[in-house]
């Protein structure tokens, strides 16, 4: 992926890793343009770094994923890096009553964490794949190869998005298009609801980490305690996930 001169569309760009991300992809030379269903937080993010392009768009409507791709092939054709960035963790136990009693509000991580990213790649792949260059970044997570038991549905939403890339990474290898993954640990922003997070990697020393990735290569990069989930046994795994659910099942319960 080359350093500057790309074009490039981040969704959840208006705060958090999608923000970190644009700053530091603008900073390089690039356009950047974020999405995002608020927007009293996408003007925030625009006064804050003039020059970032800004669109309210709902990735939870199919209608609206197509909009999107239209509009910014109509109106910033030379668009030549996706960036899926756009997510939502909820903490839950499926034996309490609103966890049976409210699937349209749990079906919202799934639209958003997997049918959203899928259906974006699939759109852009082909408009692509006529580029001399370009990139598709999938923002999965340390969580999608060592699930957290308390946010069941994030966890298999990002293992299956680990997947998808994985397999997209192979279907585009004959192309121009890089296909890249990168896999967060726990990072301090407001990801489920503020405070959850606040013992996380710092925001930017994680963003700058991930960019080091960018700049040395890799298909597939983690940081902090994630590096090592990416490639645990299963054993591994197992010890990692029950630990985990003993430290914070309390929280949910």
């Amino acid at each position: 992926m080359r350093r500057s001169g790309n074009t490039i569309l981040i969704t959840g760009g208006s705060s958090g890793i999608g923000l970190a991300f644009a700053e530091r992809f603008m900073k390089a030379g690039n356009t950047v343009v974020v999405t995002g269903r608020r927007e009293k937080a996408l003007q925030k993010a625009k006064e804050k770094n003039p020059g970032l392009i800004t669109r309210v768009n709902d990735l939870e409507k199919e209608s609206e994923r197509v909009a999107l791709f239209d509009w910014i092939t109509a109106n910033y054709p030379e668009v030549n890096v996706l960036v899926n960035n756009a997510g939502i963790q909820q903490r839950f136990h499926v034996l309490k009553e609103d966890a049976k009693n409210n699937w349209s509000y749990f079906s919202k991580e799934i639209t958003t964490n997997l049918e959203a990213p899928f259906h974006l790649s699939m759109l852009f792949a082909s408009y692509f794949s006529a580029k001399e260059e370009a990139t598709i970044i999938n923002v999965t997570s340390g969580l999608a190869f060592t699930p957290f038991a308390i946010a069941p549905i994030y966890s298999a939403t990002k293992a299956a998005l680990h997947s998808f890339t994985m397999s997209l990474r192979h279907q585009l290898s004959d192309t121009s298009v890089e296909v890249i993954e990168v896999a967060p640990p726990a990072v301090n922003t407001d990801l489920g609801g503020a405070g959850l997070h606040t013992t996380g990697e710092p925001l930017d020393a994680f963003a700058d980490g991930i960019f080091k990735g960018f700049e040395e290569g890799k298909k597939e990069i983690g940081y902090g305690s994630s590096v090592n989930r990416l490639r645990m046994s299963r054993d591994e795994i197992d010890e990692h996930v029950a630990s985990m659910y003993t430290a914070m099942k309390n929280t949910i319960e």
